[in-house]
């Protein structure tokens, strides 16, 4: 099916203005190439821009950005829907596929505050994020932190370091450059020291799996490298969380024929944590990070996800029977 018959695109996004500018970059880039093509952006209230007042670890962060998203990707009332990748659940519904990553931007994660180093934020200081990820490998390096959870867009996470008397919070260096907002940026981790959430820094595409003629056209948006990094990032996660929250980093990186993955696997107040690296073939994106994984699990990470699991009321899942 040729990509001639797609005329119009309708694109599904959140409204928050990094949503915006994503869901525009892409609608940009698709008229680019398909001058004959319309693309018109639908903003859709998901229940994690509805929910505000509790910590996404209280809540369950998987889906809730994207689940009313992908129901209108369904139903046709959309075509394409746009993604922060490192919102993304491992899991997909039956009918979606992620059709194209974009290049990867900057997938360090950003200090703001007034401190240029680690070692410059003062002792006892409060640092504000809601993510588990970043609580361990903060605790891990300075165990004498306080992490006040705080949510919120962009701009909000950024006004609320004056308003809860925080000496800094961690974004995503992703969206705090898409926004032009990096002059407040005290200093970037480097991402050995925090390794970033899974497919941080990427925009991805989601499409119905029997839309042959969208599929053809998204794959002139597809970087090969970005979407092999991806997957085996999300291979990874897959294979250790089984379907948890659990405080997981995963950042690969391709360079010719090969794909390198550093991963994270630590418990919420960062006491007790894995890291390792993985290199291979990119073509075996998603082995290598299935074998990651289970080398983890194998040293020690099993204790880890037990003790997460068990502060979160959930079952034991052995993430080697549960890919």
């Amino acid at each position: 099916m040729s990509t001639s018959r797609v005329k119009f695109i309708a694109l599904g996004t959140r409204g928050s203005e990094l949503a915006m500018y994503q869901a525009k970059h892409v609608s940009w880039s698709i008229q680019m190439k398909h001058v004959d093509i319309s693309v018109k952006i639908k903003t859709i209230t998901t229940s994690g821009d509805k929910i505000l007042d509790s910590p996404l670890a209280k809540i369950g962060d998987k889906g809730l950005f994207v689940k009313e998203i992908e129901s209108d990707l369904l139903d046709g009332e959309i075509d394409i829907a746009v993604h922060s990748c490192k919102d993304m659940p491992t899991e997909l519904p039956e009918g979606l596929v992620l059709a194209a990553f974009g290049t990867r931007e900057d997938p360090r994660d950003a200090f703001i505050g007034k401190a240029k180093s680690l070692t410059e934020i003062p002792q006892g200081g409060k640092v504000g994020t809601s993510s588990l990820r970043r609580r361990s490998q903060l605790l891990s390096l300075r165990p004498d932190l306080e992490i006040v959870d705080i949510r919120g867009n962009v701009s909000t996470r950024i006004r609320k370091i004056e308003e809860l008397g925080l000496d800094g919070t961690i974004l995503a260096a992703a969206g705090v450059k898409r926004l032009e907002r990096e002059q407040e940026v005290s200093f970037y981790f480097n991402p050995d020291e925090m390794i970033p959430a899974v497919g941080q820094g990427v925009i991805v595409i989601e499409a119905r799996t029997d839309d042959r003629a969208v599929l053809e056209l998204l794959e002139g948006e597809n970087d090969s490298d970005a979407a092999a990094a991806v997957r085996a990032e999300r291979a990874l996660m897959r294979q250790l969380e089984g379907g948890c929250q659990v405080p997981i980093g995963g950042h690969a990186t391709v360079h010719g024929d090969l794909l390198t993955l550093n991963a994270y696997l630590g418990s919420i107040d960062g006491t007790r944590s894995i890291r390792d690296q993985i290199t291979g073939p990119w073509k075996e994106a998603v082995e290598l990070g299935e074998q990651l994984a289970i080398r983890m699990y194998e040293a020690g990470g099993d204790e880890i996800l037990a003790e997460v699991r068990g502060e979160a009321g959930q079952g034991h899942i052995d993430p080697i029977s549960h890919p």
